[in-house]
């Protein structure tokens, strides 16, 4: 297994005991890997960011940070292990995960072995089962369904074939969506997966869906591989649109791509964190650009601020060690939250342990990304 480390003491002396693990278990090879390295990176800059300013004050003790990170290849009995290991070597509070089997795996057993696991996932289900030291980052992808499908639909036409991942993620969000679709007045002709940590040539599946004449194509995933089957239907003749699953990130297919959007007009997903506008997303994206010279993803974006909103939290709750504590605090957390730090923009955390927020949902049109307006 690969392991990261990143720790810095901070300032005036202070002893390994006030030291406190941030754990993380995501894919940093494979498939998925450049998805893992993004959310792994946000983390490490808060780390950084913490620890050189002092770290931080918990009834009147100072305390700095570590990351312990492993690769878990997107494999959710890999995560489990990791999180066991993780628990055991380091007694971390908190263990992050990007995706959704991996946080269900853990589910299992986190309430006992008392950690709280921040789940980057907007699968919902992982804070609907009723476990109690679940935090889900992102929105749910419900609010995703009706704004993504009426423009879809409107523009392009009724009929859709489904493409997602293999994944569970993949799997539930196409579970959600299709429905959706038909109740709109859609038609589901076609549908199919796609298992990228095999498959790297799309033009079998490609091949099928097409047959069938797609107004639509609904594909998803770490941003690379979707953003390659894209490009492979657009090569097989397709002209239609794309509903984007809102793990991939349209400013990263274009990069991978080639640097334009044309090749994905129509397509509808998420706002890139690059066309937001929340009070501390210009600090975050200049600081990301200067570090890894290059802009930076959601991924990143969510993992910096949450770790910073976990740390407000401790010092609410007075302790770095007790999760029911912090996990009780994650409102203050949220509301004591610095406007620098503030790289999206959440309401509250609601009674499940999701983030609220508003949804911000974009299109490419003309070779440019517009922002879709979303009814709340």
């Amino acid at each position: 297994m690969l392991l990261l480390g990143a720790c810095a003491q901070g300032s005036g002396g202070n002893s390994a005991s006030n030291v406190v693990t941030i754990g993380y278990t995501g894919p940093l090879s494979g498939a998925a890997a450049t998805y893992g390295e993004k959310t792994l990176r946000g983390l490490q800059m808060a780390v950084e960011e913490i620890n050189e300013n002092g770290g931080f004050e918990v009834n009147g003790e100072i305390y700095t940070l570590q990351l312990e990170s492993l690769d878990d290849k997107y494999l959710p009995n890999e995560t489990a292990a990791n999180a066991q290991r993780l628990v055991q070597e380091h007694q971390t509070p908190i263990i992050y995960s990007p995706h959704s089997g991996g946080i269900m795996a853990m589910q299992v057993f986190n309430e006992q072995e008392g950690f709280i696991i921040g789940g980057y996932s907007s699968e919902p289900a992982i804070t609907e089962q009723g476990n109690t030291l679940t935090v889900r980052i992102p929105p749910s992808y419900h609010g995703y369904l009706e704004p993504f499908t009426d423009y879809a639909k409107e523009r392009f036409g009724t009929r859709l074939a489904s493409i997602p991942p293999v994944t569970q993620y993949g799997q539930d969000w196409a579970n959600a969506l299709l429905p959706h679709w038909e109740s709109a007045g859609g038609e589901v002709v076609h549908k199919a997966s796609v298992d990228f940590s095999k498959d790297t040539d799309f033009f079998t599946i490609l091949t099928n869906a097409l047959e069938h004449n797609p107004d639509v194509l609904f594909i998803g995933g770490p941003s690379e591989p979707t953003a390659k089957l894209a490009q492979q239907a657009r090569e097989l003749g397709f002209e239609g649109g794309f509903i984007i699953m809102d793990q991939a990130k349209l400013d990263e297919m274009k990069t991978i791509t080639g640097g334009s959007y044309e090749l994905f007009e129509g397509a509808v997903g998420v706002t890139p964190l690059i066309y937001s506008d929340f009070p501390g997303t210009p600090q975050f994206i200049e600081k990301y650009r200067e570090k890894y010279k290059e802009d930076p993803g959601s991924e990143s974006g969510y993992h910096y601020m949450s770790l910073f909103i976990f740390v407000e939290a401790m010092k609410a709750a007075g302790t770095v060690e007790d999760v029911e504590k912090i996990y009780a605090h994650i409102q203050d957390g949220v509301e004591a939250l610095p406007e620098d730090k503030q790289v999206y923009i959440y309401e509250k955390i609601d009674e499940t342990g999701g983030f609220v927020q508003q949804m911000r949902v974009a299109a490419v049109e003309n070779g440019e990304i517009v922002q879709i307006k979303v009814d709340e």
